[in-house]
């Protein structure tokens, strides 16, 4: 999310020449849809960039307010860039000189929250590693011990000429696997230690740009895995549908991971909605979000992976086709959250209420609910475009917004509790081992003998699938067999496939399968 606070930054004098409040005439009010998972989530992001968690008494002041807006669900950053505002995750904690020794935030927030019946989703920097301007001091921080002096040891994303920086920060690399693996466990670390409702994964997907993911040890994989010789262009569309593949794949290790741990936990992400919306799949796939920053977000929907997706919608009426793009962004969503086993993802449409008047937020949030979503804004800490600016304190520019949220017609108007249960409640996960190519094998499931699922391995030999029918499945991959039977609630894993001396398949995209049958 910071990268895009730089990139608005750029963007807000334009907002400020218009004047405080600006916009275009507002488009027709969409009519009302039919609900679906995720209708009424009304949500705040409690960012770590700035007062908000530090302190007991700060956390006290933001659940107090949030509970005053009339939101039910707290979007609570918990690890930032491979430290967290937390003492028990597998991550070292957070180093902030304004941190509260001892403290524990997430902790607080979680207590605080529910007993005023408020979810508490945290939220990770997924990739993130680090930012030079505030550097975690701790000695086993993973930019010590795997950062830019690591050598060949490093899991740092890097361009073709080596460099590692995206403006002030580093990015993780999904397609190292230990890199992968030590993601994952860092979420994982949150769910066995605190009672989160949920996670949301942030930055899960490679930087803008294009040109990353050229660490030697990650060439040498896509060379492995691909029969691909030389250092592919970052345009190859081969390397692209490769790299986009590792990202996907992190995304089902973690859900997997944390459905076989508890099904109930809700996996969020918080997902790239860059210019204009497009509005079919294939129109979505020439998108930055698909072709650039390599995130499949609504393939991750239809195969259960992820159950709710807020966009961050980052958009301001008035400026340009900033108003119709928000909503077509919203509308096309909306359109893909049918999953493979006919049930549904939930979507909120995410608002920048950091770049927008407190009338723009309000008309942004109501057609967003209008439109049959759920809502979130971005953020506590910076809840208007003159409290960004430094224009205006955070406590008048949250009374400012509070004011039309819960006016009227608002879409805070009328707090209630959120209350739908995550979709995504079974599934099966396995590994394949004793190959020196345990990635980019092509893994099929079968139930009452027709193919319901089809995927790859990752870098570690691992595979699987959610959203399906409980019953007897039978697994297929390199010529190995094994049948388990997908519980009514969980994950089941299977014991480990044995596939030696095989040559992985070229990856290509999995065909579109029919829908489970009821």
């Amino acid at each position: 999310m910071t990268t895009l606070l730089r990139r608005a930054a750029l963007l807000l004098p334009t907002l400020l020449a218009l004047g405080p409040g600006a916009q275009a005439a507002a488009p027709p009010t969409p009519t009302a849809l039919t609900a679906q998972p995720g209708a009424g989530l009304r949500g705040l992001w409690i960012d770590a960039f700035g007062p908000g968690l530090y302190t007991p008494a700060q956390v006290k002041a933001t659940v107090e307010d949030a509970a005053r807006l009339g939101v039910n669900t707290l979007f609570v950053q918990a690890i930032r860039r491979a430290d967290c505002l937390c003492l028990k995750a597998a991550v070292p904690a957070a180093t902030d000189p304004e941190l509260t020794p001892g403290f524990d935030p997430l902790a607080a927030v979680i207590h605080q929250a529910h007993a005023r019946g408020l979810r508490v989703i945290a939220w990770i920097s997924v990739t993130g590693a680090a930012n030079e301007a505030r550097p975690n001091t701790r000695l086993t921080h993973v930019m010590r011990t795997r950062g830019p002096q690591a050598g060949a040891a490093s899991w740092l994303s890097r361009r073709p000429d080596g460099t590692w920086q995206e403006g002030r920060d580093a990015w993780l690399d999904p397609a190292i696997p230990e890199a992968a693996d030590y993601m994952t466990q860092a979420a994982l670390s949150l769910v066995r230690h605190y009672d989160v409702d949920g996670l949301q994964l942030d930055r899960i997907r490679y930087p803008d740009g294009g040109a990353w993911g050229y660490d030697a040890k990650v060439l040498a994989r896509y060379r492995a895995e691909t029969g691909r010789a030389g250092t592919p262009a970052a345009s190859d569309p081969a390397w692209q549908t490769w790299k986009r593949q590792q990202v996907t794949n992190l995304v089902r290790r973690i859900a997997l991971e944390v459905k076989a741990l508890k099904p109930e936990v809700w996996i969020s992400a918080a997902t790239i909605t860059y210019a204009a919306a497009p509005t079919d799949l294939a129109a979505f796939q020439k998108t930055r979000t698909y072709a650039d920053v390599l995130q499949d977000w609504s393939g991750w929907m239809k195969d259960g992976l992820l159950e709710l997706n807020v966009l961050m919608n980052y958009k301001r009426d008035g400026v340009a086709e900033q108003g119709a793009w928000y909503d077509g962004w919203n509308a096309f969503a909306r359109q893909v959250t049918m999953r493979a086993d006919g049930t549904q993802a939930a979507v909120a449409a995410g608002s920048a209420m950091y770049l927008n008047s407190p009338a723009v937020t309000a008309a942004q949030a109501r057609r967003a609910v209008q439109a049959g979503l759920g809502w979130v804004g971005y953020s506590y800490r910076t809840p208007t475009a003159d409290v960004y600016g430094q224009r205006q304190t955070t406590a008048q520019g949250f009374q400012a917004a509070l004011a039309l949220l819960r006016s009227p017609g608002g879409a805070l108007a009328q707090p209630q509790p959120w209350g739908d249960t995550a979709p995504t409640t079974r599934g099966l996960l396995g590994r394949v081992t004793g190959s020196a190519v345990p990635g980019g094998r092509r893994v099929q499931a079968f139930q009452d003998g027709q193919l319901v699922a089809e995927g790859h391995t990752d870098a570690l030999g691992y595979y699987g699938f959610a959203a399906l029918r409980p019953g007897p499945t039978e697994i297929r991959v390199s010529g190995q067999r094994w049948t388990d039977t997908v519980p009514v609630r969980g994950v089941v894993r299977l014991p480990d496939l044995l596939v030696r001396d095989l040559a992985a398949e070229p990856l290509a995209p999995v065909p579109a399968l029919p829908p489970a049958r009821p």
